[in-house]
């Protein structure tokens, strides 16, 4: 086996991982593959991790099994009998392997229901999702036989949360449009997320959560300041997703995070007291212009989130806005959300929600990224960073001005996509942090200049990005073209040749 060790690089168990999960793909879709490499990994974790806890226990304890069980029990999570990896491979060649590792998850499920209840919710032995019984078996036993060639009882909370989070941005990226409902590329997230800045005791939540990495990334800012004393709470829409985000959290140790499954916009489920739980930070990436969101029933909405106004029943950017707004604490909360850019010059009902928002003065910046950070959409988008802490009562109340950054030009050149850089994300936050005015770059406008424009928010109205062309060198041309002369004449020439030979001239 494969043994992890302080040699054992993150980079190279990303790869290793990578290829036990891809190379067993078939032709199952890979947006459904995903979820059964990344079932499998998770699998293979619990067990190499119970392993190293019987043996742990098996020190202490002896040949006393019922000492030993009673401990285990106690641990994060119990493996019962016949629900081990090591057992799955060993019955591997079985006809119905797939049944049989239904079982063992549905085993481990109940024997750990306060945590992974409900987990396990996709069929391998499915034969309209996995195909006939000789194609889905080989499916199967490669993943089986790729994964248990890995060791990965040394791997901790970090290593191993971190490589599932790069095997489903490895999936996003051959996903398509699809991969939008599962993950945010990882550099735009971490940028969100120090935009967002928690801190110490914050409750953070992703009300469109995906697979949690923006969630977890928000989380590791807290860590950043030597701390781990803060809550994680989110809400995914996709069964199948949300099930990704819990093994995500359960891998990265975060086993008292809050996630729930539903549609966030007309079914809330992070509540209190039959009120919306109030979060001291709020991020996501939620769908670009959602249609039918749910706009019939906002008028009736139990939560009052959209007060200030109804947003268009077939773009729902507004929607999820106003329910993060709602949602982050009065008077401290903050919001990061990725946007498209319509949301900054759209008029209508979405013109006076902005209005408002601005009027309330919690909207403390715009920033502009490059068209096409995503696989969903070639789109250019933005993210609004804001602060409660404005509006009145508020200890930033005085600042009145909004930040816009024209960030668009920040970016690492890339074969088949751009990306942001870790240079480009430090010139972004840089700039937010300190409100700092770079030409052609960042810039403070006070409200009356928004107001004047409308409350358009188009952040090319603010930062002047002009650029004058170099004049033209005509002496220059003139040399290049004459350079030019005796390598035109040669290639007539030559034309005229190929002509004669061919009869036409």
């Amino acid at each position: 086996m494969t043994k992890l060790s302080k040699r054992y690089t993150q980079d190279k168990l990303n790869k290793t991982l990578w290829a036990a999960a891809d190379s067993s793909r078939t032709t199952v879709d890979g947006g459904i593959y995903k979820d059964y490499a990344l079932t499998m990994l998770f699998f293979k974790f619990l067990s190499d991790l119970s392993k190293k806890q019987l043996k742990k226990y098996q020190d202490r304890y002896g040949s006393d099994r019922k000492r030993v069980e009673e401990k285990m029990k106690l641990d994060r999570f119990y493996l019962p009998e016949k629900s081990s990896f090591d057992y799955i491979y060993k019955i591997s060649e079985q006809d119905n392997i797939g049944e049989e590792l239904n079982k063992a998850l549905h085993r481990i499920e109940e024997a750990n229901k306060n945590k992974l209840e409900g987990l396990f919710n996709i069929d391998f032995n499915s034969e309209a999702t996995l195909g006939k019984l000789e194609q889905r078996n080989r499916m199967i036993r490669n993943l089986i036989h790729d994964f248990h060639k890995i060791d990965l009882s040394e791997a901790n909370d970090d290593v191993i949360g971190n490589a599932y989070m790069y095997l489903i941005e490895k999936f996003g990226a051959g996903a398509g449009k699809k991969a939008g409902e599962f993950f945010t590329t990882k550099l735009v997230a971490q940028l969100v997320a120090q935009l967002s800045q928690p801190k110490k005791g914050d409750r953070i939540c992703d009300p469109a959560c995906g697979s949690a990495g923006l969630l977890l990334l928000a989380g590791k800012e807290v860590e950043k300041q030597g701390s781990k004393n803060y809550i994680l709470y989110g809400q995914e829409s996709k069964g199948s997703t949300y099930q990704l985000a819990r093994m995500n959290v359960f891998l990265h140790g975060m086993d008292s995070a809050r996630l729930e499954w539903g549609d966030t916009l007309n079914n809330p489920l992070l509540v209190e007291d039959d009120h919306l739980m109030k979060f001291d930070v709020v991020v996501a990436n939620p769908p670009f212009s959602l249609k039918k969101w749910g706009a019939e029933n906002a008028d009736s909405d139990t939560y009052k989130r959209f007060h200030r106004g109804i947003p268009p029943k077939n773009k729902g950017d507004y929607a999820f806005i106003s329910h993060m707004i709602e949602t982050a604490k009065p008077k401290t909360g903050r919001v990061a959300v990725i946007v498209p850019h319509g949301v900054l010059f759209r008029g209508s009902v979405e013109g006076r929600i902005r209005e408002a928002l601005l009027k309330e003065n919690v909207i403390d910046a715009v920033i502009g990224l490059l068209a096409g950070l995503f696989q969903t959409t070639g789109i250019p988008v933005a993210i609004l960073v804001i602060d409660r802490s404005r509006e009145k009562g508020g200890k930033n109340e005085n600042k009145k001005d909004v930040l816009f950054i024209e960030a668009s030009k920040e970016f690492k050149p890339g074969k088949a996509q751009n990306t942001l850089a870790q240079e480009n994300i430090d010139k972004i936050y840089n700039t937010y942090v300190k409100r700092k005015e770079i030409e052609k770059f960042s810039r403070l406008v006070k409200f009356s200049e928004i107001e004047e424009n409308d409350f358009n928010l188009n952040i090319t109205r603010y930062v002047d990005t002009f650029e004058e062309e170099a004049p033209i060198d005509i002496q220059a041309n003139l040399k290049e073209l004459e350079k030019l002369n005796p390598e035109l004449e040669r290639l007539e020439k030559e034309m005229k040749g190929y002509l004669k030979k061919l009869g036409l001239k």
